[in-house]
């Protein structure tokens, strides 16, 4: 049985909090035991995270520091089995996916913001004085400091690195909390830094839960100079309110409820691809996924039957298998959630369109698995079409005109993402612009171009992540004013 470790200042040392399982979503079996941090630990990772700052760390030259993270993506690269396997056991998730998506990704962040904090360009003015000398004003930017990474677990190594590259590209130091459900990558990744050379205490890893936990332990301490977060938004409001005390900046990527749209000049076949894969990746868990869908009525029922297939299509079992599709929902309870919502749409008068249950599966009768779902007939003030489920399910809508479709898709508290169908170029920028998101996809679903920004409006979260954007949360920026 493995024994998941706290990482702190370049060691692995067992937890002194309660300890709990670690559970593998496609059988229910366990599969390890968790050591959480206590609020002494949690005090001591952030004591080594400061120390680090003022240390080698700290005064390393960024050529230097740059290189170290490419020696992370390159370690991580040469263990991709390794980290391959941890995640699969952690989430269910098939290899398929883990393999081109969770792992690679997971790497590529810190490739990505080495090359990005390399070329970080600042501001510079000259101005007039009174005595006609002039003056140079010009920015400088230094790490804000020990930052609180707190992680998902749908998608743990890519969210987590998401965060923890662009941190560390910028100098700071981290402490990192995974979800309890997902300890596996981030605990490697601890003996990915040690042998890249990553100076001791720059990243930092404690296990345990949120309220009462390692979680809220690590949000509100007085040492952490930045937190970010991705996850529900109920947690994101109590991280929100941890962070007042002291008034720290905080980074929060939220709950979607997220509206596709197709117009009855879609290229059919290519939306159905798409939209497909909105609905029903990673078993739904994703927060950029499609949870209602409204389409123009002169094409609704080939949709609604098109979409009803694919959903029948998928196939279950073996995680390791690359036949299989679809894993598990990531744990028992986040089932009965999902589950209970399957029951509201059955009482509130939804049409099955496909699934609405739990698919029977040899060998792996104790998994958490959930049946993808298509819906229709439901009010839009029905919990299922207002609410965040996280699974694999969408409902679909018609609608007759442009300007309904639009008011649809915002009606909602959240603004994250939207996948908009259509081959008219007008159309596209028109529709694009009006929904009220963080991200406009058309023709396209998780089409990502890591420069761009990333985040959500609304109840959706505060900030943006990805580029240039992510470099603003992690840096601190000095004005400096020059009298000539």
């Amino acid at each position: 049985m493995t024994e998941f470790l706290n990482f702190i200042d370049g060691r692995f040392v067992p937890g002194r909090a309660e300890a709990f399982a670690n559970h593998f979503p496609s059988t229910g079996e366990v599969l390890g035991e968790v050591r959480a941090a206590d609020r002494d630990q949690v005090d001591e990772a952030v004591g080594a995270a400061q120390r680090a700052l003022k240390g080698p760390w700290g005064r390393m030259a960024l050529a230097e520091r740059v290189a170290l993270l490419r020696k992370v993506a390159d370690g991580i690269n040469a263990r991709f089995d390794e980290f391959l396997a941890a995640e699969i056991r952690d989430t269910g998730k098939p290899r398929s996916i883990a393999s081109h998506i969770d792992i690679p990704r997971g790497a590529a962040n810190f490739n990505v913001f080495a090359d990005q904090v390399m070329t970080l360009s600042n501001e510079s003015f000259e101005m007039a004085t009174p005595d006609g000398g002039g003056a140079l004003n010009y920015a400088v930017r230094g790490p804000r400091g020990v930052i609180a990474v707190v992680c998902p677990w749908n998608l743990p190594l890519l969210l987590m690195t998401w965060k923890v590259a662009p941190a560390l590209a910028c100098g700071n130091t981290v402490v990192v909390k995974p979800s309890e459900e997902t300890p596996a990558t981030a605990t490697l990744l601890g003996e990915v830094m040690n042998a890249a050379g990553i100076p001791p205490g720059v990243y930092n890893v404690v296990h345990g839960h949120g309220p009462g936990s390692a979680g809220e332990f690590l949000t509100r301490h007085p040492g952490v100079n930045g937190i970010t977060f991705t996850g529900e938004t109920s947690t994101g409001e109590a991280i929100m309110a941890a962070s007042s005390r002291g008034v720290r900046p905080v980074s929060l990527e939220l709950g979607g409820k997220n509206a596709g749209i197709i117009f009855d000049d879609a290229d059919f076949d290519k939306t159905m691809e798409g939209i497909g894969r909105a609905c029903f990746a990673n078993t739904g868990q994703v927060c950029l996924g499609t949870e209602r869908i409204y389409v123009q009525r002169g094409i609704f029922d080939r949709v609604a039957e098109g979409l009803a297939a694919k959903a029948r299509a998928y196939r279950f079992g073996d995680p390791f298998d690359p036949a299989t599709t679809m894993g598990p929902v990531i744990s028992t309870e986040h089932r009965a959630k999902v589950l209970s919502y399957y029951d509201r749409a059955a009482k509130g008068g939804a049409q099955v369109l496909a699934g609405g249950g739990v698919p029977s599966i040899q060998g792996y009768e104790g998994g958490y698995w959930v049946e993808p779902t298509v819906w229709t007939g439901l009010a839009e003030d029905s919990p299922v079409i207002r609410e965040e489920i996280f699974g694999p399910c969408t409902h679909l809508q018609p609608f007759d005109t442009e300007d309904e479709a639009i008011a649809l898709a915002n009606n909602s508290p959240y603004g994250l993402a939207t996948t908009i169908w259509t081959e008219s170029l007008g159309r596209a920028h028109r529709v694009a612009r009006q929904v009220e998101v963080g991200i406009s996809w058309v023709n396209c679903w998780f089409l990502r171009d890591l420069r761009t920004p990333f985040g959500g409006a609304k109840a959706s979260g505060i900030g943006r992540e990805g580029g240039v954007h992510s470099m603003e949360f992690y840096t601190e920026l000095r004005n400096i004013c020059i009298k000539l």
